[in-house]
């Protein structure tokens, strides 16, 4: 009787780089977290028992999806797509909450979550199964290109709906990366680019978004307008300034005093900046740098199509969050709410996160490539 093939490993240094990531956010967290624990709950250690509950359940979900075979979620697709987007309809449910003027969460009695973060996850898994399954129609418009973007516009149109400009943006962004993938003509790529960009501006100059153009304006030049829209981008600005070269030290920021709105989550870079310098920043970068690297050579090694798309779609969703993340910190863009990947608080991104990277693990260990 033959013997049982042994079970390849998986990518190591894209584990490591994962667990690294979500090791410096914890710490972030609770030292960005600490005034704010105190003044709301009278617990500087509330939001850090959360994200190490959050990452204790990212770390089984991740060892799951490691051992888990990606190509079953290839006929799971469809069922995994329709139950994420229902999780986005339970919104307007009773059980939907609003917080600062958005109706984003879901209250489950026991816990909350975000919709948004589950709907980026099925529709890449989906998006991915069904180019793989047309992959000599994706240049077609009736067969490959219209129902493609049914699919697109139906994942990012439940997150735009929620009042979420920025998210609607990646996931888009993140499910053309992987069309284009697919073999999506480059002529139809330049027209939907056009389409998005005069969708984008419609979205940002409509008479019911004034707020958004207010931040363009502050953007432009938040220093003339400082105390106002201009707010948030120089108080992070502040933030990365004072930390020079080595940082204040751990745990020494002042602009986490309440200057920056939320520094454990949408601002948490500038926090890492001003207390662990441009050093620490930097070597967060480079850890997102190497995620980034060995995420996609694990897609380009791969020989079975689903595994390639649905690696890249990951890979992308990283790399975009990631790169708006640092850009609003660094007032390269204009202020948006977006949280680091791995590094900011949040229990439902930071487990559908490491999920993800449990996928990308499985695929690698299905890679001839050293996986070291």
């Amino acid at each position: 009787m033959a013997k049982k093939a042994k079970k390849r490993a998986c990518d190591f240094t894209l584990l490591l780089a994962t667990l690294l990531l979500v090791f410096i956010g914890i710490i972030m967290v609770f030292s960005s977290s600490w005034p704010e624990g105190i003044k709301t709950f009278n617990d500087g250690y509330h939001f850090l028992k959360k994200q190490l509950v959050a990452a204790s359940l990212g770390l089984v979900a991740m060892l799951f999806f490691m051992n888990f075979d990606y190509r079953r979620l290839n006929k799971m697709s469809k069922f995994i797509f329709i139950m994420a987007i229902i999780s986005g309809l339970l919104i307007f449910t009773p059980l939907g909450i609003e917080k600062k003027g958005a109706r984003r969460w879901v209250n489950l009695g026991f816990t909350t979550f975000m919709p948004s973060d589950i709907i980026k996850l099925g529709s890449i898994i989906f998006l991915s199964s069904f180019l793989s399954k047309r992959k000599n129609d994706v240049k077609d418009i009736k067969k490959g290109l219209i129902p493609a973007l049914m699919i697109i516009g139906a994942s990012c149109g439940m997150i735009y709906i929620q009042k979420d400009l920025s998210t609607t943006f990646t996931l888009g962004a993140t499910l053309m990366s992987v069309f284009f993938v697919a073999g999506l003509k480059i002529s139809h790529l330049v027209f939907l680019i056009l389409a998005a960009s005069l969708g984008l501006f419609k979205a940002i100059t409509g008479e019911d978004n004034e707020y958004r153009m207010r931040r363009i304006t502050g953007f432009l030049d938040p220093f003339a307008n400082k105390l106002d829209v201009g707010w948030q981008s120089v108080q992070s600005l502040y933030a990365l300034g004072s930390g020079g070269l080595f940082g204040l030290g751990l745990g020494k920021s002042r602009q986490k005093f309440f200057y920056i709105p939320e520094p454990y989550n949408d601002f948490i870079f500038a926090i890492i900046g001003e207390e662990l310098g441009f050093l620490g920043a930097f070597t967060v970068v480079l850890l997102f740098l190497l995620l980034i690297w060995r995420g996609i050579r694990i897609a380009l090694n791969i020989d079975d199509l689903f595994g390639c798309l649905l690696a890249s779609g990951i890979v992308a969703l990283i790399t975009i969050q990631s790169l708006i993340h640092i850009a609003v910190v660094t007032s390269s863009i204009p202020p948006t709410g977006i949280p680091l990947p791995f590094v900011s608080y949040g229990g439902t991104s930071l487990i559908l996160y490491m999920s993800s990277i449990g996928i990308l693990l499985n695929i690698s260990r299905h890679v001839t490539t050293d996986r070291s």
